[in-house]
């Protein structure tokens, strides 16, 4: 598999973790003062989302300073 491809695929997988956590910490909130692990725990996703993203959006610009 193509280093990019696998990136891409990541950032989709992260995203849907990244939201699901966040649904989750909604939801610990409704149900009163939630743990702090549950606050916290969109964090780990949503840095790895930057760094993915971050990644993808300087590709092109990259490929046209290799390009010539």
């Amino acid at each position: 598999m193509n280093w990019n491809l696998w990136i891409r695929q990541s950032h989709r997988w992260l995203s849907i973790i990244f939201t699901a956590t966040v649904i989750a910490n909604f939801v610990a909130m409704a149900l009163g003062k939630p743990p702090a692990w549950v606050v916290y725990s969109p964090l780990l996703p949503l840095f790895l989302l930057l760094f993915t993203g971050l990644y993808m959006f300087v590709l092109p610009y990259a490929a046209r300073s290799r390009s010539g």
